[in-house]
């Protein structure tokens, strides 16, 4: 990228937000924060009415509107192939707000951008995982959930809990939500444990917002999740797999946790991280007759055990 583009690029990322920093500008184009100045210095002599706050951020003085942006081709593509995610991983109301954003979108592209996108649009699809449950229909919630956390709203739901497939209803104070293993979780203050909890949507019953707001003190959703992450403890599993067996363990593996491998002439050596020696074992059975446990001894363990249980099972 050139000045000249990456100035044109940073004006866009100043109509983006209320306030940007000159470390926002720096990290996202890869330059160093005095090139950041002079670019900033650049827009402010063509006539870009900047405001700048010391230690705070930029931004760009009310009322100034920017020209019809127009996207390049790739750019086109990459809404397209947002559009086809968020058709399968949220729910109907992010799906009806981001289509009629899509259409607004749209309605500025050059005739070439938009013959492109036609041609393309039944060549570009999002499959569900063969290994994992059809999770479509199920997800719901997820906009009010967002319009919740953004308004400080306390929350009603009811909630199906899996472990002790108890229905309970609570108030929760709503924190953020993610997606991980094909799911959307929320993390939410919850009032009835008085604690932090991982809430996933798909087990939601109903939802209703409340009249009161909480105040806004709690941790940020990526602090939590880091903090989460490092107080997990996890254990380093290394099995040593046949080569004829590995090829078969597709996405299982990285369900349990798979970290790296080291293919030999026979065998391929897999290295996991995973909470749950536990879980591990099971699964090892699956795969027992063409693996070699080379660590942890408490896997190997737990694994004799079960094996032991299993021939009583079967005489």
């Amino acid at each position: 990228m050139n000045r000249i583009e990456r100035i044109s690029a940073i004006l866009i990322q100043l109509q983006s937000k209320k306030i940007v920093t000159a470390k926002e500008i720096a990290d996202r184009f890869e330059i160093s924060l005095r090139t950041v100045y002079r670019d900033i210095r650049a827009l402010e002599e063509t006539g870009v009415p900047i405001s700048a706050e010391a230690g705070i951020g930029y931004s760009i003085v009310d009322g100034y509107k920017l020209p019809p942006v127009q996207f390049t081709i790739p750019e086109a593509t990459a809404f397209l192939t947002a559009e086809k995610l968020i058709e399968k991983l949220t729910d109907t109301g992010i799906e009806r707000e981001y289509k009629s954003a899509l259409f607004k979108i749209k309605s500025i592209l050059r005739a070439t951008e938009k013959n492109y996108l036609e041609t393309i649009e039944n060549n570009i699809e999002v499959l569900q995982n063969q290994f994992l449950p059809d999770s479509s229909g199920k997800v719901a919630f997820l906009q009010q959930l967002i319009d919740a956390i953004s308004s400080a709203i306390i929350l009603e739901m009811a909630y199906f809990a899996q472990h002790s497939e108890e229905l309970t209803t609570r108030q929760v104070e709503p924190v953020g939500v993610f997606f991980s293993s094909g799911r959307w979780h929320l993390i939410a203050y919850c009032r009835l444990r008085n604690d932090y909890r991982n809430f996933r949507l798909d087990r939601i019953r109903s939802l209703k917002r409340t009249p009161d707001n909480f105040q806004k003190n709690h941790p940020s959703l990526k602090s939590f999740l880091q903090k989460t992450k490092q107080q997990e403890a996890l254990i380093e599993i290394i099995l040593e797999i046949d080569n004829k067996v590995v090829r078969y363990l597709g996405e299982q593996k990285y369900y349990n946790g798979f970290v790296s491998e080291k293919k030999g002439k026979t065998t391929t050596q897999m290295t996991f991280l995973t909470a749950s020696v536990e879980g591990m074992a099971r699964w090892y059975l699956m795969i027992g007759d063409s693996a070699v446990i080379i660590s942890p001894p408490e896997l190997k363990a737990r694994v004799k055990v079960l094996h032991n249980e299993l021939k009583k099972r079967i005489g």
